[in-house]
C-alpha cells in the first residue's frame, strides 16, 4: 500500500504530515541489529533509533508496509488489557457510592462529613503520585510498572471489606489513592508511545469508555453483591470490595505476561513495523510547510529542563482549567449518582439499576465523538460542546423538583461529560512535544486536575437532599470556568499558528539546527498546535 494514500497522510487534508522524499524501500538487511532475536530490548531500541534518523530514510521507505494492518495489530494487542486495567480502576475507585447505599455509612456509624472526608482523601495522594509516577513509567517499562501498582491497589480494595470503623476507611482510601495514581496519567502517555496525534484520541475514548461500562457494571454488580449479605458472617458493601480487589490483583498477574513495553520491541511487529512506527512517532507534529531539508525529530532524552518546561508552560495550566469544567461534574456524578437518585424518591436496588441507562449511553457517545475528532483532526469543538451541554443538565437539575427531570438532567450531563475527558487530555497530548516533558506535563494536567475530585467529594452533602441545589450548582460554575478556559486557548492557539506559519513562510527556521528544533519542542516555529 502506498502510504500517501492512507487517510493518516493525505496530503490534501489539513496536516502536520512529515514531508519526505523519493527513496529507495526499507528492508530488513537494514536493520543488522534486529536480525538476531537474542539482542536485549536496549539493542533493539538503539538500533531502531539509529535507522530512523539516517537522512536516506523517508515514508517513503516504508511505503511497501500497510499502515492499517499495523495499527490493527497493535490495537489488539494493547486496547482490551488496557481497558480492562482503566475499568477495573474506576470500578474500585468508584465502588464505594454504591456501598454506601448498601449500608456502609451505617455499619460504620459514619456522619455525613466524615464520609466526605473519605471520598476526598483519596484524592490527595491520587493527585501526589501522578507526576512521578509518569517520570517512571518509561524508565521502568509500561509491562512491569502498570501491573505492580495494579497488584498493589486490588489489595488494598480486597482490605477495605475488613475495615470496621471510620479511621480504618480513612487510611484504607488514603493508600487507595497512593496505588492508583499511576494508572490513568500512565496508559493516557502510554498510548502516545504508540499512536501518532490523530490516531490516540479514538484509542484513549476506547479505554476511557471503561469508566462509563464501569459505572454501569458497577450498579449491576453491586446489586447482585448486595444478595451476599450475611455470607461468611460479612455484610452485603463489605462483599463488593472483597471480590472487586480480588479479581483486580488477579488481572494485575496477568498483565505483567500481556502487556507489551514499546514499538521498539514489540514481539508481534516485524522489524519492518517497529521502524516505521517508531519513525512516524519521531516525526509527528512537525508543520507540513517545513522544506523536507529540515526534519525535526522529536526529542526522546530525559532531562530535568523538560520538567520545568513542562511545569513553567502556560497551555498546561489554562486547560488544567478547562479539565476542571468536567472532571468536577464527572468525580459529583460517579461518587453520588446512586444515593442521587435513591434521594428522588427510587429504593436502592432501582437506583442501582437507574444508573446503567446514563454510562452505557455515555460510553457510545464517547468513542463516537472521538472518531469524528480524529477524522477532522479536531478537539476543541467537541470539548466546548460537551460543557455546554453540561451545563444544559446541570441548570435542569437545579431548577426543578421533579424526579423525572432532575433525572433527564442527570442523564444530559453525564453523556456530555465523558467524552470531553479523552478529547482533552489528547488534545493537551497533541500540543506537548519532547517524549519528557509530554510525559510531565500529562501527568501534571491530570494531577492538578484530579483535585478536582478532592472539590467535587464534598459538593453533594446529606444535609442538602433531595434537592441537592449547592452541588448542582457548584458543577454549573466549575463548567462555566471550564468554557471561558478553552475559548482562551483556542484564541491563543489560533494566533499562535498564525505566527508561526508566517515565521515558516519567511524561512526563518532555516536559522536553526534540526538539533535546535527539536530541543524547542512544541515552542519550535515548525510545531503547529492542534485546535
Amino acid at each position: 500500500m502506498d502510504i500517501k494514500q492512507d487517510p493518516l497522510h493525505n496530503s490534501d487534508t489539513n496536516s502536520d504530515e512529515i514531508p519526505h522524499e523519493k527513496s529507495a524501500a526499507l528492508h530488513i538487511d537494514d536493520i543488522p541489529a534486529l536480525r538476531n532475536g537474542s539482542v536485549s530490548k536496549a539493542e533493539k531500541m538503539k538500533a531502531v533509533d539509529e535507522l530512523i534518523a539516517r537522512l536516506d530514510v523517508t515514508l517513503e521507505s516504508f511505503a511497501h508496509l500497510d499502515i492499517k494492518k499495523i495499527l490493527r495489530k497493535i490495537d489488539l494487542r494493547l486496547i482490551p488489557m488496557l481497558t480492562l486495567l482503566y475499568l477495573l480502576s474506576f470500578l474500585d475507585r468508584g465502588n464505594i457510592g454504591n456501598a454506601k447505599i448498601e449500608g456502609l455509612a451505617e455499619d460504620l456509624n459514619l456522619t455525613g462529613a466524615q464520609y466526605n472526608w473519605c471520598l476526598t482523601a483519596f484524592f490527595f495522594t491520587y493527585c501526589a503520585f501522578e507526576v512521578p509516577s509518569n517520570m517512571l513509567l518509561k524508565k521502568l517499562r509500561p509491562s512491569i510498572w502498570l501491573p505492580s501498582i495494579m497488584v498493589a491497589w486490588g489489595i488494598v480494595m480486597t482490605l477495605m471489606g475488613i475495615v470496621q470503623n471510620y479511621h480504618g476507611l480513612l487510611i484504607a482510601r488514603i493508600f487507595l489513592g497512593v496505588a492508583e495514581a499511576g494508572l490513568f496519567p500512565g496508559v493516557v502517555y502510554y498510548n502516545t508511545m504508540w499512536y501518532c496525534r490523530y490516531e490516540v484520541q479514538v484509542r484513549q475514548a476506547i479505554f476511557f469508555s471503561a469508566a462509563s461500562v464501569a459505572g454501569a457494571f458497577s450498579g449491576l454488580l453491586a446489586y447482585g453483591i448486595s444478595f451476599m449479605d450475611g455470607v461468611g458472617g460479612l455484610e452485603g458493601w463489605r462483599w463488593i470490595f472483597i471480590l472487586e480487589g480480588m479479581v483486580t490483583v488477579l488481572v494485575a498477574i496477568a498483565a505483567f505476561f500481556t502487556l507489551y513495553d514499546f514499538p521498539e520491541t514489540a514481539s508481534f511487529l516485524t522489524p519492518e513495523e517497529r521502524a516505521f512506527v517508531a519513525y512516524r512517532l519521531r516525526y509527528d507534529g512537525q508543520d507540513s510547510g517545513t522544506d523536507s531539508s529540515m526534519r525535526v525529530a522529536q526529542n526522546e532524552r530525559r532531562d530535568w529542563k523538560f520538567v520545568k518546561a513542562a511545569f513553567l508552560d502556560w497551555q498546561i495550566w489554562l486547560n488544567i482549567v478547562v479539565y476542571w469544567g468536567y472532571v468536577c461534574p464527572l468525580y459529583g456524578i460517579s461518587l453520588f449518582l446512586p444515593t442521587i437518585i435513591r434521594e428522588l424518591g427510587y429504593k436502592s436496588t432501582t437506583a442501582q439499576l437507574l444508573t446503567v441507562p446514563i454510562y452505557v449511553t455515555a460510553s457510545v457517545i464517547t468513542v463516537l465523538v472521538a472518531w469524528i475528532a480524529d477524522k477532522k483532526r479536531h478537539r476543541s469543538s467537541f470539548i466546548v460542546v460537551g460543557l455546554f451541554f453540561q451545563l444544559i443538565g446541570f441548570v435542569m437539575c437545579i431548577s426543578t423538583n421533579s424526579a423525572a427531570v432532575t433525572y433527564a438532567g442527570i442523564f444530559i450531563a453525564a453523556c456530555a461529560i465523558y467524552q470531553c475527558q479523552p478529547s482533552n487530555v489528547t488534545w493537551l497530548s497533541n500540543n506537548l512535544a519532547g517524549s519528557y516533558k509530554r510525559a510531565v506535563g500529562m501527568g501534571l494536567q491530570i494531577s492538578v486536575g484530579n483535585l478536582a475530585g478532592a472539590y467535587a467529594s464534598n459538593f453533594y452533602r446529606s444535609t442538602d437532599s433531595p434537592r441537592y441545589r449547592l452541588g448542582h450548582g457548584l458543577e454549573i460554575g466549575f463548567v462555566c470556568c471550564g468554557i471561558i478556559a478553552a475559548l482562551i486557548q483556542i484564541t491563543s492557539y489560533k494566533r499562535i499558528n498564525a505566527k508561526r506559519a508566517a515565521q515558516i513562510e519567511r524561512k526563518e527556521h532555516n536559522g536553526y539546527t534540526p538539533e535546535e528544533l527539536s530541543d524547542l519542542g512544541d515552542k519550535a516555529m515548525t510545531f503547529k498546535y492542534t485546535l
